[in-house]
């Protein structure tokens, strides 16, 4: 099942069921208004979403519309909680490597893990607008998983079937803001700004390559219409999405429509070593400060630069028939 919210209603959207293919959705107000609403009671409208869904495929669904990314909202406007973590811990040792910084080892045996701002999320066609390029903009490519109510202490296996739907995420970073910022000991705030989302979140039985803790599926990036990474979600993910949900949960109870996000998807190089550009023959990147960090292990300083007024990021994952799972998240920079 597929589910979106329409930039109508307030600040929390109409909650919509989209097609399989994209191309169609319906209102369903009798069932649910918003999203946060359907989350509140799934156990008994699910059935009742899912009825809508297949009539919807089947060509059966009354007032039924065209679907329209652009016209969409995050599937969560705003949300009860946002916790990104950084299951990649290649992303986190390149970056440490290239500043010098040795990592500790408690990284590869417990998660990274910040909250982030959920009041104001970009919709998945949104302009990305800051009020100076300095501020180091970046996009991260990850996946995201939307909570059911999580008690306090879940074990990681109990944390698989609290996965209620998954979608991607663009969690802006503004990295010439997040040096000063983390060197007061106090983590993120201004360096991490609204996020984006795709136009739909999809329920696990409907993503192609989902096991239950790993989405198994390229996540392709294009920074101004070329190809800038293609990197392999279900590879080298230290920590799976259970596990990070677990890891939010070890000392609070999580409530339904919580995100929890992957942090940024990174791989390897097939010989061990940093992952290699698209132009190269690698997979790329999923954010641009992971090729800066490669740029200056191998060159001695980075040459790619951060986006600038004009710049346009498309995040988006196929299944293994070439057709889009959660639509393409499209964001360009503008000044604010």
């Amino acid at each position: 099942m597929k589910l979106a919210s329409l930039k109508t209603g307030g600040r929390d959207g109409t909650l919509v069921v989209v097609s399989r293919d994209l191309s169609k959705a319906v209102a369903v107000p009798k069932i649910a208004k918003t999203l946060q609403a359907a989350l509140d009671e799934w156990e008994v409208l699910e059935a009742e979403l899912r009825a809508v869904y297949q009539a919807l495929n089947e060509g059966k669904a009354v007032g039924a519309v065209a679907f329209d990314p652009a016209a969409c909202a995050s599937p969560l406007p705003r949300a009860f909680q946002w916790c990104d973590g950084s299951a990649y811990v290649n992303h986190v040792e390149l970056v440490r490597k290239a500043r010098g910084a040795e990592m500790p080892a408690s990284f590869w045996t417990d998660p990274l893990m910040y909250q982030g701002g959920s009041d104001s999320f970009l919709g998945p066609r949104d302009p990305i607008q800051m009020a100076d390029e300095a501020y180091g903009i970046d996009f991260e490519a990850e996946i995201a998983v939307i909570t059911d109510d999580v008690p306090m202490g879940v074990s990681v296996d109990a944390a698989k079937d609290r996965v209620r739907l998954l979608m991607l995420v663009n969690d802006v970073s503004l990295r010439g803001l997040i040096p000063n910022e983390l060197a007061k000991g106090f983590g993120f705030f201004q360096s991490k700004p609204s996020s984006a989302f795709s136009p739909v979140a999809v329920t696990p039985d409907e993503v192609d390559g989902w096991d239950g803790g790993k989405l198994h599926r390229p996540m392709l990036v294009d920074l101004n219409g070329q190809s800038f990474g293609k990197a392999e979600a279900g590879v080298d993910m230290t920590f799976d999405m259970p596990t990070l949900v677990a890891h939010a949960a070890k000392t609070r109870p999580l409530c339904a429509g919580t995100i929890i996000g992957s942090g940024t998807i990174s791989n390897r190089d097939a010989d061990g070593g940093p992952g290699k550009p698209v132009s190269e023959g690698g997979l790329g990147y999923s954010c641009i400060a992971e090729v800066r960090t490669v740029e200056t292990i191998l060159h001695g300083a980075p040459k790619t630069h951060f986006m600038r007024y004009g710049d346009k990021v498309r995040i988006e994952m196929l299944d293994r028939k070439g057709r889009s799972i959660f639509g393409a998240i499209e964001q360009m920079v503008e000044r604010y």
